[in-house]
């Protein structure tokens, strides 16, 4: 998906990503690792990479996930992923937004514009009402970037998620298909 004005695109990945993929995880693993859930050893190496992004398009199939990787326009370069996951149908028609941005392309306003293809992608293409997103209070720069692209704030969820052996808070954001659409 690209928008025409932009500085980056995203596409679904493919296995042809694997190495470029794993390289954005080991290179910014000590960030990522401050704000995920604990990965195992064996998640930086090409086989378990590989097989994620085969595990993501088989989801896309059944509908439960949508994974893509954001790259610049200018170089191809791949600096981070997103996806809308734990795709719920029925009275529901919603998910959860999840991404991630090699920290050295942080503070650019590409992730903004991700959010803005993938919540398009959301609202247009596969017709969900409601994308929800979790974030640490003291993540500042993703609570930022979430406003910036028009969510708001909820609510807290208490203990969410285990983050580094610690259970952790998450502020709980959303944006609406009709709020989207409108803008």
């Amino acid at each position: 998906m690209n928008d025409n004005n932009g500085r980056i695109y995203i596409r679904f990945l493919d296995v042809s990503d694997t190495d470029d993929m794993l390289d954005l995880m080991l290179r910014n693993r000590q960030l990522f690792e401050g704000v995920s859930p604990k990965r195992n050893e064996s998640f930086y190496t090409k086989e378990v990479q590989e097989k994620s992004i085969l595990t993501s398009n088989s989801q896309r199939e059944e509908d439960k996930r949508y994974a893509f990787g954001i790259f610049l326009k200018e170089t191809q370069q791949l600096i981070g992923d997103i996806a809308l996951f734990e795709v719920q149908r029925g009275p529901h028609q919603k998910c959860i937004l999840g991404y991630s941005m090699d920290q050295a392309h942080n503070g650019k306003g590409y992730m903004t514009e991700a959010i803005q293809l993938i919540l398009k992608y959301a609202f247009e293409e596969v017709g969900l009402q409601r994308v929800e997103a979790g974030v640490m209070p003291r993540n500042v720069g993703s609570i930022r970037v979430l406003e910036k692209a028009g969510f708001q704030q909820e609510g807290l969820n208490r203990k969410l998620l285990e983050i580094n052996g610690k259970r952790e808070d998450h502020l709980l954001f959303a944006m609406l298909a009709e709020d989207f659409l409108k803008a």
